[in-house]
Order: C-alpha cells, then sequence, then structure tokens
C-alpha cells in the first residue's frame, strides 16, 4: 500500500497524526509532512484510518 498526501488540499487538522502517529507526521505549522509514503505491512490498517480520517479529504490510498 502507498499513500499520497495531495499538499495543497492539506488544511492542517491533523487528524490523520492523531489516530495514526506511526505513518503521518505533521511539521511545524501542523500540516502532513509526509507526501508519498510506501507503507509497511503492520502499519496499513493506521494508514488507512488516518486516510479516512482526514475532512479535506486530501490522503489518497493506493492499493498495491
Amino acid at each position: 500500500m502507498k499513500i499520497h498526501v495531495k499538499q495543497i488540499e492539506c488544511a492542517g487538522h491533523g487528524q490523520c497524526a492523531a489516530l495514526a502517529p506511526e505513518v503521518y507526521e505533521l511539521d511545524d505549522d501542523g500540516f502532513c509532512a509526509v507526501e508519498d509514503l510506501d507503507v509497511p505491512a503492520e502499519h496499513e490498517d493506521a494508514a488507512a484510518l488516518g486516510a479516512a480520517s482526514c475532512p479535506a479529504q486530501a490522503i489518497e490510498v493506493i492499493e498495491a
């Protein structure tokens, strides 16, 4: 699984990092610092949860 964060759409709500801190990291301004990431198998559920929680729908999950 891969994730892609559409940086221009990220509104800085931080829900992704709140629910899946092992996958998502916020920058100093509170926006998602992750852009493209190959998610390790053990973190796929967390990555999907973080993506689903994004109010701006800025995170795309790409199934391999």
